[in-house]
């Protein structure tokens, strides 16, 4: 008992000693440790907010794309009517009455093919009085009617453009629901004997639920509140039904919304932080607007963050004032010994016996040398679990924009596809769809990273088929694919944006706009080799460099998109076979570019039994 008192004394006497570096420890070490702790810790909440409104602003992006796709199919469904020589027939001022009523059959055939398509909910005819069945009040109306409706004038004054209504509540006699929520597309009709003279409006109707639904989809979070709202502040659709037709009370929100056509604003609402997420529909030029509130967004990973900072505060404030007692308790005690066992040797053989002494050791340091040396492997395994994180993230990141489907390539194809459907009565629409669900097949290949090589290739070559209808006769594609190579895997999604850039950047940008595009394969000593040579205009050094270096996320207009897929490609390889592994760009001005793909490859028998 005696014994452990005059140890605790010793540790006691010792950090008294000490003090001096116990000072200096606290000033030097702990406090700009924490400090350094708390503003990583903040920084590193910043960046998490900032990740998740930038997904948020991608979904609604998403949405924003299905949006434009369903109010274009109602634009392009209006211009057919418009177009019809029986409308204008019926509506001709010259016309009699046997002439209206054989362009009112197909008419009615025509209105009824139109509410054939999803989105389409009813087609009116608004007319004059004389016409047969002006009062029909199902497809046919007075145009009377309309005169007083607040949409009119505005659509007068479009002078034949189509303009979007927001949702509001219309009856139908026919109709079980007799007052639904409605938006029109309206035009006005012009008579085809005298050309400035009104003779009607078409108006395409649309129901709100159709909109809803895509709006409902949108999972931002559990408070989110989306809506849209028109250029003029107007609300034209929203959960709350009262808010339909009314200017946003919301100031802050509309001067978000009006500095760009989408982004991500922080606002402050009734005391309340918020983000605002918006981005512009094309087709109608309304806002789809979303209002997160800011605690929704980052409570959880800034509870999460901030116990694991105090934690790690915490558990290293402790291991470090336990080690420093520790040692300054050894050290004082070995000191002493040494100090004591040097005035005994000058007392008893004088300096002399010093020079004997010199080469024996008491072990007093094991303890510290032992202590840094579980430290060393300490921080070595942390470094190493940070490491693993670091790319586990980096992964999450590049899956998610692996996961993008390029929307301007998915509209020009279904564009195309429409454009055929009307020009060769749709007899390619087969050839084109099959192509498109080949590639969305093999480029999802049910959720899994790794596809064969030779479904990569096909990948390849569907896209390039795809583009083929897109741009006939434009250029040719000549496949050298060795043997053996059905049962190697590599990263998918690796060789499209590949031949993308080939044939948008290199032989589509060339002076006569076609060429040839040569795609090998081939594996060399454990090494997976693909080649894509394109023999179009090329490109300055600088530039091939930077490619491979500095993402290029920008778009061009006409939907063609820039070179940002190589950067990703290269990185997708680097974590996948190592730094070692990659592209490899050769380009001259005006002779082509070949981009190489370089990596290891596993076999599709490697993998683990299920």
């Amino acid at each position: 008992m005696s014994r452990g008192w005059n140890y605790l004394s010793m540790i006691f006497k010792g950090v008294v000693a000490a003090r001096v570096w116990l000072i200096a420890y606290i000033v030097l070490i702990l406090i700009p440790a924490s400090v350094l702790l708390y503003a990583y810790s903040q920084r590193y909440s910043r960046i998490l907010e900032e990740e998740v409104t930038r997904t948020m602003l991608q979904t609604l992006k998403q949405a924003e794309i299905n949006l434009n796709h369903q109010f274009d199919s109602a634009r392009d469904i209006s211009n057919t009517i418009l177009m019809n020589p029986k409308l204008h027939q019926y509506l001709s001022t010259s016309s009699s009455d046997s002439d209206q009523l054989d362009a009112l059959k197909e008419l009615r055939i025509l209105v009824d093919n139109a509410k054939t398509n999803p989105i389409v909910f009813r087609v009116r005819l608004y007319v004059n009085e004389s016409k047969l069945f002006s009062h029909e009040r199902v497809n046919f109306f007075p145009w009377e009617s309309i005169k007083n409706r607040p949409w009119y004038t505005e659509v007068v004054n479009a002078n034949g453009n189509l303009v979007w209504t927001g949702a509001y509540l219309e009856n139908f006699l026919d109709d079980v629901q007799s007052a639904r929520y409605i938006f029109s597309g309206i035009r006005v009709l012009r008579d085809p004997d005298n050309y400035d003279h009104l003779s009607g409006v078409l108006s395409i109707e649309v129901a709100a639920k159709t909109i809803d639904n895509i709006l409902s989809n949108i999972e931002l979070n559990k408070e989110q509140n989306v809506f849209m709202v028109a250029p003029s502040g107007t609300v034209v659709l929203h959960n709350d039904k009262s808010l339909l037709g009314t200017k946003l009370k919301s100031s802050s929100v509309l001067s978000a919304i009006e500095q760009k056509d989408e982004g991500v604003s922080a606002i402050t609402e009734d005391n309340t932080q918020q983000y605002v997420v918006y981005t512009t529909i094309g087709s109608t030029g309304w806002k789809l607007v979303a209002e997160v509130p800011k605690n929704g967004i980052s409570s959880r990973a800034a509870s999460l963050n901030q116990f694991s900072s105090v934690a790690t505060l915490s558990g290293v404030t402790i291991l470090f004032l336990l080690l420093v007692f520790i040692l300054i308790a050894f050290i004082v005690r070995g000191m002493n010994r040494k100090v004591q066992t040097v005035i005994r040797a000058i007392k008893r053989e004088g300096m002399e016996g010093l020079d004997e002494r010199s080469g024996t050791s008491e072990g007093d340091f094991n303890l510290l040398e032992k202590s840094v040396d579980h430290l060393i492997h300490r921080v070595r395994d942390l470094m190493e679990e940070t490491y693993k994180s670091k790319v586990q993230e980096r992964e999450a990141q590049l899956r998610a924009l692996q996961a993008q489907i390029n929307p301007h390539f998915l509209y020009n194809t279904l564009d195309t596809i429409n454009w055929i459907a009307i020009g060769h009565n749709a007899h390619d629409i087969s050839q084109m769809i099959d192509g498109l669900a080949k590639y969305f097949r093999l480029s999802l290949n049910k959720g899994r990273d790794l596809v064969s090589v030779t479904d990569e290739l096909n990948l390849a070559k569907v896209y390039l088929e795809i583009q083929q209808t897109r741009f006939p006769k434009s250029f040719e594609v000549h496949f050298d694919i060795e043997e053996g190579l059905d049962d190697i895997e590599m990263p998918k999604l690796t060789l499209q944006p590949i031949v993308e850039n080939a044939l948008l950047h290199g032989i589509r940008k060339s002076k006569g706009k076609t060429g040839s595009i040569m795609i090998k394969a081939r594996q060399e000593e454990g090494v997976l080799i693909i080649s894509v040579t394109d023999d179009g205009i090329g490109m300055e050094p600088e530039l091939m460099q930077s490619l491979l270096t500095e993402p290029r996320p920008s778009m061009k207009s006409d939907g063609s998109g820039s070179s940002y897929g190589l950067y990703n490609v290269n990185e997708r390889i680097k974590l996948f076979a190592g730094d070692a592994y990659g592209l490899e760009l050769l380009s001259t001005i005006g002779e082509g570019t070949i981009v190489t793909v370089r990596m290891t490859y596993k076999h599709s028998s490697d993998k683990p039994p299920l």
